[in-house]
């Protein structure tokens, strides 16, 4: 996806190699555990978000964030335009909303916004149910379900999941503490490496969508690049504006991790500090 750009912008110029190291892009997906292979060492770094990797660390898998790309993730909760009934998340009671139903983010949204009278569905990634509903809710991607509803013929409106004050970091670059202890030379390079590919990508997308649909060719180069310049705000923008592409920051880290432990997935507190580390991060 081009979520996952810049990385395989790295791998095209070359720029893994040019810093000493042999990359292998393996593909993840709905049923792919990043945390679990990197863990169990068949992979060197992963890809995950930021509360996965509190999780993680709260089950006792010593995972190190190095990274992020997306500094809020574009997630977000889709509504007919034509249904005025909703100005908020609050709105969202007395409707169907179809949401993957044990994300944190919708466990957060339930108890912030006291999301009692909903009626919730689990999303199956179709959105044959919500286009046939005119007053049902379905969550996505401003990057790219705007335009495959609209390809459906349905205009929407959308709430940001990142405005209801949910922010966790995504495709975020993680490590072992392990590895990262005993290669910090390996993860300066690799980390730095994959920053300048994101850094290659915000000019040459397209260029690098050809790259991407060799490997999903269910995709369009055309979809991929109208995909990137959605996304570009989400990489480029908020803090990596002024402090360049995989910033992070503790104070996010511990909005974050006290907003999982509000909500019953932490339940304990950590010391956020030792769960990432901006040390490998190219000097802004």
């Amino acid at each position: 996806q081009p979520t996952h750009g810049g990385f395989y912008a790295a791998q095209k110029q070359n720029y893994f190699k040019d810093a000493n190291l042999d990359v292998s892009l393996q593909n993840g997906g709905p049923q792919v555990s990043a945390v679990q292979i990197v863990a169990s060492g068949k992979a060197d770094f992963g890809l995950a978000g930021a509360d996965a990797l509190l999780l993680a660390r709260e089950q006792g898998i010593p995972v190190v964030a190095l990274g992020a790309v997306l500094q809020v993730s574009p997630s977000a909760l889709f509504y007919h335009k034509e249904d005025t009934s909703i100005k908020g998340f609050e709105d969202l009671n007395g409707h169907k909303v179809y949401a993957v139903l044990a994300a944190t983010y919708w466990q957060y949204l339930k108890s912030s916004f006291k999301l009692d009278k909903v009626q919730e569905f689990q999303f199956n990634g179709q959105y044959a149910n919500f286009v046939n509903d005119p007053t049902a809710v379905t969550q996505g991607y401003v990057t790219n379900t705007p335009a495959d509803l609209e390809s459906q013929g349905v205009q929407t409106n959308h709430l940001l999941v990142a405005d209801s004050g949910y922010r966790p970091y995504y495709t975020v670059i993680f490590a072992t503490e392990k590895f990262v202890s005993e290669h910090p030379d390996v993860v300066k390079a690799y980390v730095q490496a994959s920053i300048r590919g994101w850094d290659y990508y915000k000019d040459h997308a397209s260029e690098i969508s050809g790259e991407l649909v060799k490997v999903n060719q269910s995709a369009t180069t055309e979809a991929f690049d109208r995909e990137a310049e959605a996304q570009k705000e989400f990489v480029y923008g908020y803090d990596a504006a002024q402090n360049g592409v995989g910033y992070m920051s503790k104070e996010r880290w511990e909005e974050l991790s006290k907003q999982l432990r509000d909500i019953g997935v932490l339940k304990k507190e950590e010391d956020v500090s030792k769960a990432f580390t901006t040390e490998f991060l190219p000097k802004p």
